[in-house]
């Protein structure tokens, strides 16, 4: 990996065209001139954070898949331990963003810390995190389209929800905030903010209502069905091991703590605010999910009538036993509808500025397309519009077999795990010296142990989240994480063949160096 220094500074070696604005010929820590506009502010990003983590909106929305590994305290157990490994995951990544503040992410590092190996690690570091992400902006959409119709369908009794209904609301979902995130580039940071003020305003909201009207209405569950009542419907005798594979639901929640730091270069002095907005992501989401989740069991009724209901949305049945009314669940879905949306903006954020930092590497098909910046919008205009046509592309699997596109998505923990091991397990096989600390930087032996955790914790869940859900099991009730995850690696790997010999890979930028823009660092 080169190393970028005052002396070596040309226009050559830092793999860029005088296309830039500046003037001043400094450059950002990817070794790359500043093209973007720096524009969203800490209360901006930490705002992007709290919204695309989405984690309460998340772990509800997935609680009736959760529910089998365990029951009520099994959803809740489960999510405080993979809370904790994503927070030792988080600080990792912190670190690592801390020191070198780049667009790419996992990509930049992976190229940094692997050092000699550099080169494909950052490879499959980089292509591992953007189609987890484009699984990640799948899915975002896919709750948004399902919350939709879930909200029809409980005005509506006896209406059966076809695929073909959430794949219109899908693509409207898609396809608006596509066009958001290219047009109103300059209104994002703001849009951002509000969407962390409605997460936090939303939580707060539905946990009052779930803790507030059941006492009129349907009553409370018990604390034993709450915190106690062990109910392992998995089909493994192991309760340990089905506890292990329920931790998938939590770290679906829990696990973006990279979201943020794609947007190291719009983001003035990066190397102190995405540690604190990271922070300001994971104490938010954990303590959010936490009392939600404790809040909805213990308004749940019937839950039988909750794993049975018909709407795609089990928040909808849920909130519906807990104030007694179709209108009193339209509005706490409301709720969760509207963060979702402005989660969606955040993921095409995210997903697109890994591709474009990728394709300027020329790690990508047609990367010179894809490099452009936008001098209109200020923006990666193209890899935007990709990323909307990949999606659209994957919502017409939805159409075709749920299945299918369960697999797809099911992917993105694992995806965007092998994206951090290859980051984080080379820094610390390295001892931790192929780095020069940034503003947050863990000394002495603490940052050995929580690397060390880390990759440990990372190694064995990719493992355990390939097993079946549930067995027995049949060709639709299958895991096909391992199938779709070694599928799309192999085309990584081909790709890789066919462009080493031109791929140069990021370069490394030290915080100290007199070519760096003051507002990068």
């Amino acid at each position: 990996m080169e190393k970028v220094t005052e002396q070596k500074h040309t226009t050559d070696s830092i793999g860029v065209e005088n296309q830039s604005p500046d003037s001043d010929g400094l450059i950002n820590a990817s070794g790359h001139r500043q093209e973007l506009d720096r524009n969203f502010h800490f209360v901006h990003i930490a705002g992007l954070g709290i919204t695309s983590g989405n984690t309460w909106i998340a772990i509800g929305g997935s609680v009736t898949v959760a529910i089998y590994n365990g029951g009520p305290p099994g959803v809740i157990y489960e999510l405080v331990v993979a809370s904790v490994f994503y927070w030792l995951i988080a600080a990792s990544i912190a670190e690592l963003a801390s020191a070198m503040p780049s667009s790419g992410g996992v990509y930049h590092w992976a190229s940094v810390t692997a050092g000699p190996h550099g080169r494909v690690c950052g490879w499959f570091a980089g292509w591992w995190n953007f189609l987890a992400w484009i699984l990640g902006l799948t899915a975002t959409a896919q709750i948004v389209a399902v919350q939709c119709v879930s909200m029809y369908a409980l005005f509506h009794d006896g209406f059966e929800i076809q695929r073909w209904q959430v794949f219109v609301a899908y693509l409207i979902c898609i396809w608006s905030c596509c066009f958001i995130t290219l047009y109103a580039n300059k209104a994002l940071p703001i849009i951002e903010s509000i969407g962390g003020f409605l997460v936090i305003a939303g939580v707060i909201i539905s946990i009052l209502v779930c803790a507030i009207m059941p006492h009129y209405k349907g009553g409370y569950a018990s604390t034993k069905f709450v915190w106690r009542e062990w109910q392992n419907q998995t089909g493994y005798t192991s309760n340990g091991f089905a506890f292990c594979l329920g931790m998938l639901n939590g770290a679906f929640a829990v696990g973006t703590p990279d979201v943020i730091t794609h947007m190291a270069e719009e983001i003035p002095h990066p190397s102190k605010n995405i540690p604190k907005a990271i922070l300001a992501q994971f104490i938010i989401g954990f303590f959010t999910a936490f009392f939600y989740l404790i809040a909805i069991f213990y308004s749940i009724n019937d839950l039988t009538t909750v794993l049975e209901n018909p709407y795609l949305f089990p928040l909808a049945e849920i909130y519906r036993q807990s104030t007694g009314s179709a209108g009193g669940s339209l509005g706490l879905l409301i709720l969760a509808f509207l963060p979702s949306l402005v989660a969606t903006l955040g993921c095409y954020l995210t997903a697109s500025r890994v591709f474009w930092t990728l394709a300027r590497d020329k790690a990508t098909p047609f990367h010179g397309f894809f490099a452009v910046v936008n001098q209109n919008q200020r923006n990666p205009f193209n890899s935007i519009m990709l990323c909307a046509v990949i999606c659209t592309l994957l919502g017409c699997i939805y159409v075709g077999s749920q299945t299918a596109f369960n697999a797809f998505i099911g992917s993105f923990v694992v995806l965007s795990s092998l994206s951090y091991l290859a980051a984080i397990l080379p820094h610390f096989l390295t001892r931790r010296v192929n780095v020069a600390p940034g503003w947050f930087w863990m000394k002495g032996a603490s940052g050995f142990i929580v690397n060390g955790i880390s990759c440990l914790y990372i190694i064995a869940f990719i493992v355990i989240f390939c097993f079946p859900f549930a067995i027995p099991f049949d060709a639709a009730t299958m895991n096909y994480t391992c199938l779709i995850t070694g599928g799309l690696s192999v085309f990584v790997a081909i790709f890789w063949i066919s462009r080493s010999t031109d791929y140069v890979g990021p370069q490394f930028v030290p915080l100290e160096s007199a070519i760096l823009a003051k507002d990068a660092i």
